[in-house]
């Protein structure tokens, strides 16, 4: 059975991205910071936001082929359709770190090519900058001797090599992944085992991509706007949030659309397993995040502690009420059972936890991104965060109609049909 649009459901979609887009120009009018690096800055936490989904849905289903796990078998089309946003979701990280790199805003620091020689010769735009003392060189009062410790890493030609082989390899892998599955359906007998055993070797593969790739891109696209800190813990707590998040918007998803009437071999077993995903995955979360302050805290180190000093000292709500919403909320509510399994409570549970998910995005980015000048949650990030809503879900139900939401043929269907624990 393939999914297809209710007459209601792409006007309520447009509606949604319209509110959130005329939020956002308003959001836009009252940004007065320089080179209008608040609005850059939500444009990248909501870019690599929704990103970070499509990447924790192509991490999980990787997951499940290289395991040859069963049960989630019938939901897999699902995470192929939150994989339909990678191009889209690739493309505004992009612009924002091309927009970086021709100095359209100063996110990222270190891109001041000034900030790595010690003498320069002249003033203003025509300035040369030189490492040794020469005829007519003069001290350099931008140099920064951190930063030209780490120009082996963070220099720009390095950084978009980085960059373009992760987008590329993701790709390639989301785009393979998802045609492999498409021919399955019209395999049967030694072809299809055969393509399902490729897939299996493809994947455990990829997860060998992603287990440096997605830790290297958070220090490359987060870690960096605070150039100067650094955590060893920072790639697997990015990592964390961006799986948990999948998790939610898979289960929302697959509740969605059984209550339009798909899906109707998905059982309250394969709900209750996709639930203790995102309870687990909110563990992994907070065990990183609390592990990461409390390191730094403890060793009380100047280079690693002002991280976190201008996040307590200038944003404790934001802070603390994160931590709260993505441990206390999991935790208290989605411990039973029961609650594992009541699709109303999943999707409420859930739907807050995303938020709180994306709220821990905003704290990692906007402090440092804007410093000073950032005062809070307003209506630009509301108004962005609406608006990439409404086109996530909108390009994921439109990947979902292009192919039936059961893999006809896959191996292990019958086994996930009759899952029960």
């Amino acid at each position: 059975m393939n999914f297809s649009f209710s007459n209601r459901a792409p006007k309520i979609l447009m509606g949604v991205m319209a509110l959130g887009a005329v939020a956002t120009v308003v959001g836009i009018m009252g940004d007065h910071t320089d080179h209008h690096q608040r609005t850059w800055a939500s444009l990248l936490v909501n870019g690599f936001f929704f990103l970070g989904i499509t990447l924790g849905a192509l991490f999980f289903y990787s997951l499940q082929n290289a395991t040859e796990t069963a049960w989630s078998v019938l939901v897999k089309r699902v995470f192929e359709g939150i994989m339909g946003f990678l191009p889209i979701g690739a493309i505004v990280m992009v612009i924002v770190l091309a927009a970086g790199t021709f100095h359209l805003h100063h996110i990222y620091h270190w891109m001041d090519h000034s900030l790595y020689h010690e003498f320069m010769i002249g003033e203003g735009d025509s300035a040369k900058y030189v490492d040794e003392m020469t005829e007519g060189a003069v001290a350099n009062p931008n140099f920064d001797s951190i930063m030209a410790g780490k120009k082996a890493f963070l220099n720009q030609g390095f950084f978009w090599a980085r960059t373009l082989v992760y987008l590329a390899v993701f790709w390639f892998f989301a785009t393979w992944f998802r045609k492999q599955s498409l021919a399955m359906d019209q395999m049967t007998g030694n072809s299809l085992v055969t393509r399902h055993l490729l897939t299996y070797r493809r994947s455990a593969l990829f997860l060998v991509f992603f287990a440096v790739f997605s830790s290297t891109l958070a220090w490359d696209w987060l870690m960096s706007i605070d150039a100067h800190w650094f955590s060893t813990l920072y790639g697997w707590y990015v990592f964390s949030g961006m799986w948990v998040s999948a998790m939610i918007t898979a289960v929302i998803m697959v509740l969605y659309l059984k209550r339009k009437g798909y899906l109707p071999q998905v059982n309250n077993s394969h709900i209750h397993d996709m639930g203790k995903w995102v309870f687990a995955v909110s563990f992994l979360w907070s065990y990183l995040y609390f592990s990461q302050f409390m390191l730094i805290w403890y060793s009380n180190i100047p280079e690693e502690v002002t991280y976190f000093q201008s996040r307590i000292n200038e944003h404790p709500a934001l802070l603390w009420g994160t931590f709260f919403i993505n441990f206390a909320i999991p935790m208290v509510l989605l411990m039973s059972r029961d609650a594992k399994r009541n699709p109303r409570f999943l999707i409420g549970v859930g739907s807050v936890i995303f938020i709180g998910h994306w709220l821990d995005v905003n704290m990692m980015v906007m402090p440092g991104a804007l410093g000073h000048h950032f005062h809070g949650i307003g209506l630009l990030e509301v108004g962005m965060f609406v608006t990439f809503l409404g086109l996530f879900i909108y390009t994921v139900l439109s990947t979902l109609t292009k192919a039936p939401l059961t893999p006809v043929n896959h191996p292990y269907l019958e086994e996930s049909v009759h899952h029960q624990i």
